[in-house]
């Protein structure tokens, strides 16, 4: 996906997880897939380096693609330290 259609993506589901801290970031988004349909996508705002390092990498050892990874702007002005967004597509495990 390029700049412009990771902006206007809309994804199946969105979670923040901006206020946990590993390994509960990783608990939450692993108990999201697993109520996710095949094919379904999932934004997940993620707050700090490690959630950043470890969240994707946990995705991908399960089978599931990264979309995207890209720091989240806000609002118009300004963005946040540290928010990142991230998009998975749940792939099917055989």
């Amino acid at each position: 996906m390029d700049n412009m259609e990771i902006e206007n993506y809309r994804p199946d589901y969105i979670l923040d997880i901006t206020k946990d801290v590993c390994p509960i970031t990783f608990v939450k988004v692993r108990l999201k897939i697993e109520k996710m349909a095949d094919g379904e996508t999932l934004e997940i705002l993620l707050f700090g380096l490690e959630p950043v390092k470890n969240v994707p990498q946990a995705v991908t050892e399960l089978g599931h693609s990264i979309l995207s990874l890209d720091r989240k702007i806000l609002d118009e002005n300004r963005s946040r330290s540290g928010v990142h967004r991230l998009v998975i597509k749940k792939n099917g495990i055989t």
